[in-house]
């Protein structure tokens, strides 16, 4: 077939949606699959969404997503926002992820999106699987992960970050994870943040927290203006006087939630749980704790809370050699294969 399609000489855009509409999207075309070696995973599928402009997800959801599966035993897959023209990987493209029916056999979704606006067949998947009660992960930018401004007649505008639809005021983002965009508590690009784990939490031995001592993340506090009284706060950020790990606590600056936990549930479907972290930058990802944060956060919301242990393996597969965040700093050109 392939050589039949490269004597027609398709343009790739065309190729891109025959591929989509004929159900032959394949691994590193336009999603990136792992399959599961041994581990407490053995069994389940994860699929992380990457879908940022900033955070540079599309690089730290692979190398999670490789730690899953080789470490830990997890099917994993990854879905990443591309430009339907090129067949690139373009993270400010906000109206395309293909891949999200992978969701209907997820176990766990990983989500850092931010203000995208999908189409309502793609966005369907994510609904679906909220509606089975399965658990998410939400990081960063996914308090703020949808933002519709031009399909605003679309079932899912309710999603909007800054939303007032009875029931979903501030959007996805206040429904599912707790919390919707409100500020950076820090200085952009100038404070880093300090971790400091909540001691009630890590004294009762909560099992997300095991082995999790410190986490320095270069990406700012983000401010919380209020949870739930249904959240857990598990961890909260200290604002740091410059970007790198050594650089001193701002004691003057008061403290926010930056990880937690939470019930959800959509209309008419069942109860499910959600992780959530403000952090999650791919230069934050170079925390063994951070990444060590997110292992034991997902296996704790697939009910093996006795898998956690303190010396658990989150050492990269590979190379990990992350971007510095910010806007249109995206390696260009990339297409999904070269992040395998």
């Amino acid at each position: 077939m392939n050589s039949f399609l490269s004597r027609l000489r398709i343009p790739f855009f065309l190729l891109f949606y025959f591929l989509i509409s004929e159900g032959l999207a394949q691994n590193g075309v336009t999603f990136l699959q792992f399959e599961g070696k041994e581990g407490p995973g053995k069994g389940k599928h994860i699929v992380l969404v990457a879908g940022d402009d900033e955070y540079r997800s599309e690089e730290s959801m692979p190398m999670l997503a490789k730690i899953l599966s080789e470490r830990h035993g997890f099917k994993t897959t990854v879905l990443l926002p591309i430009h339907p023209e090129t067949g690139e990987v373009v993270p400010n493209y906000q109206n395309n992820i293909p891949g999200l029916e992978h969701l209907e056999t997820a176990d766990l979704m990983i989500m850092l999106i931010r203000f995208r606006e999908l189409p309502d067949e793609q966005t369907q998947y994510i609904e679906n699987f909220l509606k089975a009660g399965k658990p998410i992960i939400g990081l960063r930018t996914s308090t703020h992960a949808f933002a519709y401004q031009k399909n605003k007649e679309s079932r899912f505008a309710k999603w909007t970050w800054n939303g007032k639809e009875a029931g979903w005021e501030k959007g996805f983002g206040k429904r599912i994870f707790g919390e919707t965009w409100v500020n950076h508590h820090g200085v952009h690009a100038k404070e880093g943040c300090r971790a400091l784990i909540d001691g009630v939490q890590q004294m009762n031995d909560h099992p997300v927290l095991r082995g999790v001592k410190d986490i320095w993340v270069p990406e700012d506090v983000y401010g919380i203006q209020g949870l739930p009284k249904s959240a857990t706060v598990l961890i909260h950020g200290q604002s740091t006087a410059g970007m790198d790990d050594k650089a001193p606590l701002i004691w003057e600056k008061s403290v926010m939630p930056i990880a937690w936990t939470k019930p959800y549930q959509l209309e008419g479907g069942k109860e499910g749980m959600a992780f959530s972290s403000t952090m999650g930058s791919s230069m934050g990802f170079q925390s063994a704790d951070l990444r060590r944060l997110i292992v034991n956060a997902s296996l704790w919301l697939l009910e093996m809370p006795e898998t956690i242990t303190p010396d658990l393996n989150v050492d990269y597969v590979g190379a990990y050699q992350p971007t510095m965040f910010g806007f249109d700093t995206f390696r260009k050109g990339m297409k999904v294969a070269d992040f395998k």
